[in-house]
């Protein structure tokens, strides 16, 4: 039996609907590798369409979509260890395990094996770093990282100043604390990717976010606030989270908010292409799938490339 296929791709590419239809076609359950559809009541601005896991009107199982609540900082070390549970339990089932995303280091985390461990908050480190600029931060994370020959914390997943200082806690402590033996092993796949030119990546982008504006996004930001989740928490999520906030607390206009979320998400897409293609010369194959065409051909098109794989 196959051990795993993986499809991934940037935002919008439709991804989601492909190993959707691949899931329902060889009896398969989908892991989601997302770093921001964990977390519930957050749905419209994460983009989990969850009517895409229905096919010819039944459901595709899927994992790790709606499992933290909002405000929480789920992190990697936490997705690498649900994933196994995920992808264990699906292959006990003797089902096919379809791994499905956008978040590049959460992909490449369970397929090579990343040795991680859980990184205790270190408030000491914390006051030093506050008030620094997102490029002091990520100047500093570059250098703990060449210094670590770590391949963790690419642009693509840290995009604020939290987040940064978050990962360089990680690398601080990485550093200074030697890991075990490794404990996940890493998982052979078959790794697919949807490939989308640029341009109309763009005009799906801009689409889909006037989609969602219209769906309710800023008011589901508003019931998140309702909720007494604090404003640096929800902005913590960066793109959608990080602008709509801004703009529910009257620091941005609803125009200057559209635009500047415009532009946010087709650099967080190009820097997930960029992500991608470093995989590549990381030395994993993926086998690019254009995305116009029909969804059938997609899957038979995986398919066959099942079928040649030793």
């Amino acid at each position: 039996m196959q051990r795993m296929i993986t499809i991934l791709g940037p935002t919008a590419s439709g991804k989601t609907p492909l190993a959707a239809a691949l899931a329902r076609r060889v009896g398969g359950e989908i892991i989601s590798a997302d770093s921001r559809q964990v977390y519930r009541r957050m749905d419209i601005g994460t983009g989990k369409d969850l009517a895409d896991y229905v096919v010819d009107g039944q459901q595709v199982p899927y994992h790790l979509i709606d499992i933290c609540e909002p405000g929480t900082k789920y992190n990697l070390f936490q997705y690498q260890q649900d994933f196994y549970d995920a992808y264990e339990q699906i292959r006990q089932r003797r089902a096919l395990p379809i791994l499905c995303g956008g978040t590049g280091l959460y992909i490449e985390a369970v397929l090579r094996g990343y040795q991680l461990s859980p990184v205790p908050q270190n408030a000491a480190l914390r006051a030093r770093l506050e008030g620094k600029s997102l490029a002091e931060l990520t100047l500093m994370l570059q250098e703990l990282k060449a210094r670590n020959g770590s391949t963790m914390h690419n642009t693509t997943d840290v995009d604020s100043a939290q987040r940064a200082i978050r990962a360089i806690e990680i690398e601080t402590y990485n550093a200074e604390h030697p890991l075990p033996p490794r404990e996940l092993p890493p998982v052979p796949s078959l790794i697919v990717g949807v490939d989308i030119d640029r341009e109309l990546r763009r005009q799906k982008i801009t689409r889909r976010l006037k989609v969602r504006l219209d769906e309710g996004m800023v008011d589901e930001v508003r019931g998140l606030l309702s909720e007494g989740i604090a404003p640096e928490d929800i902005l913590y999520y960066g793109l959608e989270y990080k602008f709509v906030t801004e703009y529910v607390l009257g620091r941005l206009s609803y125009d200057a908010m559209f635009s500047q979320l415009e532009i946010a998400i087709h650099q967080f897409a190009k820097r997930q292409m960029t992500w991608f293609r470093g995989m590549e010369r990381r030395g994993f194959a993926i086998h690019w799938l254009d995305a116009t065409l029909p969804i059938e051909e997609k899957v038979e098109r995986i398919m066959l490339l099942m079928s040649n794989e030793p």
